[in-house]
């Protein structure tokens, strides 16, 4: 799965909510995901909050298979920039 379907993803889940603050998702190389203002791109731009993690990673948090705080604590996501943001994508993944 590519970070532009990824984004896609993301969107349909975005839609019909609100999130406040922006949030980008940095893969590397392989690029980044930036949500903002309640959609998510693929063009990078500055954000409140960072989350540098590997694509699949990004897949398996997406999925439910990668709890963020367990990611944080063995190393797989790295947070920097306010933590309140990153804590609001949380309760929005929760479903």
């Amino acid at each position: 799965m590519t970070l532009t379907d990824l984004a896609a993803r993301i969107r349909e889940g975005l839609a019909g909510r609100s999130f406040d603050g922006s949030l980008k998702f940095d893969c590397g190389e392989e690029g980044v995901i930036v949500l903002a203002d309640s959609t998510a791109t693929t063009e990078d731009r500055e954000a409140d909050c960072t989350i540098r993690l590997s694509r699949d990673n990004l897949v398996k948090l997406l999925g439910g298979e990668l709890n963020p705080m367990t990611g944080v604590m063995l190393g797989k996501l790295k947070v920097s920039g306010d933590m309140g943001v990153a804590l609001g994508l949380g309760r929005l993944l929760a479903r």
